[in-house]
Protein backbone atom coordinates (compact mmCIF):
# COMPACT_ATOMS: atom_id res chain seq x y z
CA UNK A 1 0.00 0.00 0.00
CA UNK A 2 1.55 3.39 -1.28
CA UNK A 3 1.56 5.98 1.68
CA UNK A 4 -1.07 8.32 0.86
CA UNK A 5 -3.59 5.50 1.05
CA UNK A 6 -2.26 4.12 4.30
CA UNK A 7 -1.96 7.55 6.22
CA UNK A 8 -5.91 7.91 5.10
CA UNK A 9 -6.66 4.70 6.59
CA UNK A 10 -4.78 5.47 9.58
CA UNK A 11 -6.45 8.63 10.16
CA UNK A 12 -9.71 7.55 9.24
CA UNK A 13 -9.12 4.22 12.55
CA UNK A 14 -8.12 7.23 14.58
CA UNK A 15 -11.16 8.49 13.97
CA UNK A 16 -13.27 5.75 14.29
CA UNK A 17 -11.57 5.71 17.88
CA UNK A 18 -11.63 8.52 18.56
CA UNK A 19 -7.62 8.17 20.16
CA UNK A 20 -3.97 8.42 18.37
CA UNK A 21 -2.59 5.33 17.31
CA UNK A 22 0.82 7.06 15.92
CA UNK A 23 3.00 9.99 17.17
CA UNK A 24 4.43 11.96 14.04
CA UNK A 25 7.91 13.04 13.88
CA UNK A 26 10.26 13.95 11.78
CA UNK A 27 10.98 10.85 10.60
CA UNK A 28 8.32 8.77 10.88
CA UNK A 29 5.85 7.54 13.09
CA UNK A 30 5.79 5.79 17.10
CA UNK A 31 3.19 3.62 18.37
CA UNK A 32 1.41 5.23 20.85
CA UNK A 33 0.69 3.26 24.17
CA UNK A 34 -3.26 3.18 22.70
CA UNK A 35 -1.06 2.16 19.35
CA UNK A 36 0.24 -0.70 21.11
CA UNK A 37 -2.66 -2.27 22.40
CA UNK A 38 -4.47 -1.80 19.39
CA UNK A 39 -1.71 -3.58 17.66
CA UNK A 40 -1.04 -6.49 20.09
CA UNK A 41 -4.90 -7.53 20.20
CA UNK A 42 -5.25 -6.75 16.38
CA UNK A 43 -2.49 -9.99 16.12
CA UNK A 44 -4.20 -11.77 19.11
CA UNK A 45 -7.47 -11.46 16.51
CA UNK A 46 -5.63 -12.77 13.80
CA UNK A 47 -3.75 -15.41 15.33
CA UNK A 48 -7.34 -16.66 16.57
CA UNK A 49 -8.73 -16.36 13.19
CA UNK A 50 -5.83 -19.48 12.02
CA UNK A 51 -6.66 -20.99 14.91
CA UNK A 52 -10.34 -20.87 14.00
CA UNK A 53 -9.62 -21.98 10.52
CA UNK A 54 -7.23 -24.82 11.68
CA UNK A 55 -9.65 -26.06 14.10
CA UNK A 56 -12.41 -26.13 11.97
CA UNK A 57 -10.19 -28.41 8.95
CA UNK A 58 -9.30 -30.90 11.59
CA UNK A 59 -12.75 -31.73 12.88
CA UNK A 60 -13.90 -32.01 9.37
CA UNK A 61 -11.20 -34.40 8.68
CA UNK A 62 -12.02 -36.14 12.29
CA UNK A 63 -8.78 -35.44 14.32
CA UNK A 64 -10.44 -33.25 16.73
CA UNK A 65 -13.29 -34.08 18.61
CA UNK A 66 -15.09 -36.77 20.81
CA UNK A 67 -17.02 -40.10 20.96
CA UNK A 68 -17.92 -42.22 23.20
CA UNK A 69 -17.59 -46.09 22.75
CA UNK A 70 -19.40 -48.73 24.75
CA UNK A 71 -18.34 -51.95 26.06
CA UNK A 72 -19.89 -54.90 27.92
CA UNK A 73 -18.09 -56.05 30.86
CA UNK A 74 -17.28 -59.54 29.26
CA UNK A 75 -15.84 -57.64 25.94
CA UNK A 76 -13.49 -55.82 28.31
CA UNK A 77 -11.70 -58.99 28.46
CA UNK A 78 -10.69 -59.57 25.08
CA UNK A 79 -7.38 -58.28 24.38
CA UNK A 80 -8.25 -56.60 21.15
CA UNK A 81 -10.73 -54.18 22.53
CA UNK A 82 -7.96 -52.63 24.51
CA UNK A 83 -5.45 -52.91 21.71
CA UNK A 84 -7.99 -51.19 19.20
CA UNK A 85 -8.96 -48.43 21.53
CA UNK A 86 -5.22 -47.93 22.33
CA UNK A 87 -4.16 -47.83 19.03
CA UNK A 88 -7.26 -45.28 18.10
CA UNK A 89 -6.33 -42.63 20.66
CA UNK A 90 -2.38 -43.01 19.64
CA UNK A 91 -3.71 -42.52 15.99
CA UNK A 92 -5.66 -39.27 17.06
CA UNK A 93 -4.73 -38.27 20.30
CA UNK A 94 -6.92 -34.92 20.25
CA UNK A 95 -9.80 -36.87 19.89
CA UNK A 96 -12.05 -37.46 23.39
CA UNK A 97 -12.70 -40.74 24.37
CA UNK A 98 -14.90 -41.73 26.62
CA UNK A 99 -16.00 -45.79 28.05
CA UNK A 100 -19.18 -46.82 29.16
CA UNK A 101 -19.67 -50.04 30.77
CA UNK A 102 -23.21 -51.87 30.23
CA UNK A 103 -24.69 -54.90 29.18
CA UNK A 104 -25.12 -55.73 25.32
CA UNK A 105 -28.91 -54.86 25.01
CA UNK A 106 -28.66 -52.01 26.71
CA UNK A 107 -25.39 -50.49 24.42
CA UNK A 108 -27.83 -50.83 21.63
CA UNK A 109 -30.23 -49.36 22.00
CA UNK A 110 -27.89 -46.12 23.63
CA UNK A 111 -26.67 -46.27 20.45
CA UNK A 112 -30.02 -46.16 18.49
CA UNK A 113 -31.11 -42.89 20.51
CA UNK A 114 -27.64 -41.13 20.41
CA UNK A 115 -26.37 -41.59 23.81
CA UNK A 116 -23.08 -43.52 22.81
CA UNK A 117 -21.73 -43.78 19.16
CA UNK A 118 -20.66 -47.01 19.14
CA UNK A 119 -20.34 -50.16 21.14
CA UNK A 120 -18.92 -53.87 21.48
CA UNK A 121 -21.49 -56.21 22.11
CA UNK A 122 -21.11 -60.34 22.73
CA UNK A 123 -25.19 -60.63 21.33
CA UNK A 124 -26.48 -61.31 18.35
CA UNK A 125 -28.88 -58.50 17.18
CA UNK A 126 -32.53 -59.45 16.32
CA UNK A 127 -33.05 -55.94 14.96
CA UNK A 128 -30.98 -54.06 14.11
CA UNK A 129 -32.89 -51.57 11.96
CA UNK A 130 -30.62 -48.20 11.46
CA UNK A 131 -27.84 -49.69 13.05
CA UNK A 132 -24.98 -51.87 10.96
CA UNK A 133 -23.41 -54.50 12.76
CA UNK A 134 -20.05 -56.01 11.90
CA UNK A 135 -19.22 -59.43 13.29
CA UNK A 136 -15.41 -58.73 14.49
CA UNK A 137 -14.09 -62.08 15.90
CA UNK A 138 -15.25 -65.03 16.96
CA UNK A 139 -13.48 -67.31 19.36
CA UNK A 140 -14.31 -70.52 20.76
CA UNK A 141 -15.67 -71.23 24.53
CA UNK A 142 -13.75 -72.74 27.35
CA UNK A 143 -14.95 -74.26 30.84
CA UNK A 144 -14.01 -72.48 33.79
CA UNK A 145 -13.85 -74.74 36.64
CA UNK A 146 -13.00 -75.14 40.36
CA UNK A 147 -9.47 -76.04 40.80
CA UNK A 148 -10.61 -78.52 43.08
CA UNK A 149 -13.03 -79.94 40.35
CA UNK A 150 -11.95 -83.79 39.52
CA UNK A 151 -11.59 -83.03 35.77
CA UNK A 152 -9.77 -80.09 36.67
CA UNK A 153 -7.02 -82.37 38.58
CA UNK A 154 -7.66 -84.91 35.90
CA UNK A 155 -6.96 -83.08 32.92
CA UNK A 156 -3.90 -80.99 34.75
CA UNK A 157 -0.86 -82.94 33.23
CA UNK A 158 -0.61 -81.68 29.07
CA UNK A 159 -4.28 -79.17 29.83
CA UNK A 160 -6.17 -82.56 27.64
CA UNK A 161 -9.24 -80.70 26.75
CA UNK A 162 -12.34 -82.44 28.01
CA UNK A 163 -15.72 -83.34 26.52
CA UNK A 164 -18.86 -81.24 27.92
CA UNK A 165 -20.66 -84.44 27.64
CA UNK A 166 -19.08 -85.39 31.00
CA UNK A 167 -20.50 -82.39 32.62
CA UNK A 168 -24.16 -82.96 32.52
CA UNK A 169 -24.46 -83.49 35.98
CA UNK A 170 -23.11 -79.84 36.74
CA UNK A 171 -24.69 -76.51 37.57
CA UNK A 172 -23.76 -74.40 34.89
CA UNK A 173 -23.42 -70.47 35.73
CA UNK A 174 -23.89 -67.63 33.53
CA UNK A 175 -23.65 -63.64 33.17
CA UNK A 176 -26.44 -61.89 31.45
CA UNK A 177 -30.14 -61.44 30.83
CA UNK A 178 -32.21 -64.34 29.30
CA UNK A 179 -31.29 -64.33 25.65
CA UNK A 180 -28.39 -63.04 25.36
CA UNK A 181 -25.43 -64.68 23.56
CA UNK A 182 -23.44 -65.78 26.54
CA UNK A 183 -26.53 -67.58 27.82
CA UNK A 184 -27.61 -68.84 23.92
CA UNK A 185 -24.22 -70.22 23.05
CA UNK A 186 -24.24 -72.29 26.42
CA UNK A 187 -27.22 -73.90 25.99
CA UNK A 188 -26.65 -74.68 22.48
CA UNK A 189 -23.39 -75.97 23.18
CA UNK A 190 -24.97 -78.42 25.89
CA UNK A 191 -27.92 -79.26 23.48
CA UNK A 192 -25.27 -80.36 20.85
CA UNK A 193 -23.35 -82.20 23.92
CA UNK A 194 -26.94 -84.32 23.89
CA UNK A 195 -28.52 -82.57 27.63
CA UNK A 196 -30.03 -79.78 29.11
CA UNK A 197 -27.90 -77.65 31.59
CA UNK A 198 -28.97 -76.38 34.72
CA UNK A 199 -28.32 -72.49 34.99
CA UNK A 200 -28.07 -70.43 37.47
CA UNK A 201 -27.93 -67.06 36.60
CA UNK A 202 -25.34 -64.05 37.95
CA UNK A 203 -25.76 -60.23 38.09
CA UNK A 204 -21.95 -59.63 36.90
CA UNK A 205 -18.99 -61.29 34.77
CA UNK A 206 -17.04 -61.20 38.00
CA UNK A 207 -19.98 -62.40 40.27
CA UNK A 208 -19.95 -66.05 37.79
CA UNK A 209 -16.05 -66.38 37.85
CA UNK A 210 -16.11 -65.79 41.95
CA UNK A 211 -19.01 -68.47 42.07
CA UNK A 212 -16.98 -70.90 39.83
CA UNK A 213 -13.88 -70.20 41.80
CA UNK A 214 -15.89 -70.97 44.69
CA UNK A 215 -16.68 -74.39 43.85
CA UNK A 216 -20.12 -73.67 43.01
CA UNK A 217 -20.67 -74.23 39.79
CA UNK A 218 -18.97 -74.22 36.33
CA UNK A 219 -18.80 -71.77 32.92
CA UNK A 220 -18.16 -71.23 29.50
CA UNK A 221 -16.58 -68.48 28.85
CA UNK A 222 -14.77 -67.21 25.54
CA UNK A 223 -11.30 -67.80 25.10
CA UNK A 224 -10.17 -64.63 25.94
CA UNK A 225 -11.21 -64.58 29.64
CA UNK A 226 -8.44 -67.06 30.30
CA UNK A 227 -6.22 -64.67 30.44
CA UNK A 228 -7.85 -63.42 33.77
CA UNK A 229 -6.27 -65.50 36.38
CA UNK A 230 -8.51 -65.82 39.63
CA UNK A 231 -7.14 -68.33 42.40
CA UNK A 232 -9.22 -71.18 43.08
CA UNK A 233 -10.60 -71.62 39.07
CA UNK A 234 -8.81 -73.09 36.25
CA UNK A 235 -10.19 -72.79 32.60
CA UNK A 236 -9.94 -76.01 29.69
CA UNK A 237 -10.34 -76.43 26.24
CA UNK A 238 -13.47 -78.61 25.43
CA UNK A 239 -13.24 -81.58 22.94
CA UNK A 240 -15.05 -81.51 19.30
CA UNK A 241 -15.19 -79.81 16.24
CA UNK A 242 -18.46 -78.55 16.54
CA UNK A 243 -18.29 -75.89 19.32
CA UNK A 244 -20.47 -72.77 20.19
CA UNK A 245 -18.35 -69.33 19.37
CA UNK A 246 -18.24 -66.65 21.17
CA UNK A 247 -18.57 -63.66 18.75
CA UNK A 248 -17.36 -59.94 19.24
CA UNK A 249 -19.39 -57.35 17.31
CA UNK A 250 -19.06 -53.33 16.78
CA UNK A 251 -22.50 -51.63 16.35
CA UNK A 252 -22.96 -48.31 15.03
CA UNK A 253 -25.57 -45.96 13.60
CA UNK A 254 -26.05 -46.32 9.72
CA UNK A 255 -24.66 -43.44 7.66
CA UNK A 256 -23.41 -41.36 11.25
CA UNK A 257 -21.80 -38.40 9.33
CA UNK A 258 -19.51 -37.89 12.12
CA UNK A 259 -15.45 -38.08 10.38
CA UNK A 260 -14.27 -39.28 14.62
CA UNK A 261 -16.52 -42.07 14.51
CA UNK A 262 -15.96 -43.32 10.54
CA UNK A 263 -12.20 -43.26 11.65
CA UNK A 264 -12.47 -45.39 14.73
CA UNK A 265 -15.00 -47.94 12.78
CA UNK A 266 -12.61 -47.87 9.70
CA UNK A 267 -9.87 -48.43 12.39
CA UNK A 268 -11.49 -51.22 14.10
CA UNK A 269 -12.72 -53.32 11.02
CA UNK A 270 -8.99 -53.27 9.74
CA UNK A 271 -7.49 -54.53 12.59
CA UNK A 272 -10.17 -57.16 12.95
CA UNK A 273 -9.01 -58.21 9.61
CA UNK A 274 -5.30 -58.17 10.43
CA UNK A 275 -6.03 -60.63 13.14
CA UNK A 276 -7.63 -62.91 10.96
CA UNK A 277 -5.37 -63.41 8.26
CA UNK A 278 -2.74 -63.69 10.94
CA UNK A 279 -4.58 -66.97 11.99
CA UNK A 280 -7.43 -68.20 9.93
CA UNK A 281 -7.96 -70.93 11.04
CA UNK A 282 -9.34 -69.78 14.71
CA UNK A 283 -11.63 -66.75 13.41
CA UNK A 284 -13.74 -67.85 10.74
CA UNK A 285 -15.95 -65.25 10.24
CA UNK A 286 -14.85 -61.72 10.50
CA UNK A 287 -15.82 -57.84 9.35
CA UNK A 288 -19.25 -58.84 8.61
CA UNK A 289 -21.48 -55.84 8.21
CA UNK A 290 -25.59 -56.37 8.52
CA UNK A 291 -27.20 -53.56 7.56
CA UNK A 292 -30.73 -52.30 8.28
Amino acid sequence: MQQPPLSFRIKAMERELGVQLFRRKARGVDLTDAGRVFLDNARAMLAHFDQTFETTRRTARGELGQICVGVTPMSTFHPFVARAIRTFRESLPLVSLRLEEEISDELVDRVRNGRIDVAFTRSPLAHPDGLVVSSLLEEPLMLALPSGHALARASRNGGAALSLKRLAQERFIVYGPPGSGLIEATTAACHAAGFNPRIDHAPRVTSAIGLVASGLGISLVPASLQHFHVDGMVYRRLKGSLQSKAILNLVSRRGDPSAVIQHFLHLVRRAARSVVQADPARHVRHAKKRDR
